[in-house]
This record gives C-alpha cells, sequence and structure tokens, in this order.
C-alpha cells in the first residue's frame, strides 16, 4: 500500500483566542500545520484526481473555521482541525500543531499538538 503524506506548513490565520479580555476582542496570529495520511494507491496507479485526497479543500474548509471562529483555548482550536481532517473517508492518520505566536514571554510562541489514528 502506497501511504501518502500530505504536509500543510505554516498556514498563517488570525482568530480570536484567548480567554483574557483582551483577547476576546482582538484577533492573533497563529501558524497552523497539517499532516494527513491516507493510502494512495488508486491516486499512483491511475493519475486520476478524484483518487486522491484534496487538500485544497480540507486547506479552505480549516481558514473557514479559524478566521470565523472564536475560542478560549488551544485545546479546542486543534481539536476542531482535526476533526475537519479526518472527516474525509480515506484518512487514517492525521496530526495538528498550532503555534499562538508570542504567548508567553521570552518564548517564540507555545504550541499544542493533536493527533488522530482510525481504528
Amino acid at each position: 500500500m502506497a501511504n501518502a503524506i500530505i504536509n500543510v506548513t505554516n498556514l498563517r490565520l488570525r482568530t480570536f483566542i484567548g480567554f483574557n479580555p483582551e483577547e476576546r476582542e482582538k484577533k492573533q496570529d497563529v501558524v497552523i500545520n497539517l499532516e494527513i495520511h491516507y493510502p494512495a494507491d488508486q491516486a499512483c496507479e491511475t493519475d486520476a484526481v478524484d483518487k486522491a485526497l484534496n487538500y485544497k479543500t480540507i486547506t479552505k474548509e480549516v481558514i473557514s473555521l479559524v478566521e470565523e471562529g472564536h475560542f478560549l483555548l488551544l485545546e479546542k482550536l486543534v481539536a476542531e482541525i482535526l476533526a475537519i481532517c479526518h472527516q474525509h473517508q480515506s484518512v487514517h492518520y492525521a496530526k495538528v500543531r498550532v503555534d499562538k505566536p508570542h504567548a508567553a514571554r521570552f518564548a517564540d510562541s507555545v504550541s499544542l499538538t493533536l493527533d488522530w489514528q482510525k481504528s
């Protein structure tokens, strides 16, 4: 089986994230990284677009969720992005990391990673 791994790297978006009053009123930058695994045998053999996982569709759904959403916790944001990644039938593993730049003093960012595997 050809296991395809799609990586979407450093997707930079803005959203409402956090529970402090200033975080609830002003959008902040987040940096999103996705790793999505699916079997690509048919796509590799046939070169048929409909046999491949469409990363543009997933990315557009993530952009919409993040830019329109309001989140208190990174955990909730990452979990909702992960759900988008694994709602597609062919996905058997997905991992999402979201960085919140400048969230902690003296640190480049604070990040949270969640992964999911089909049982």
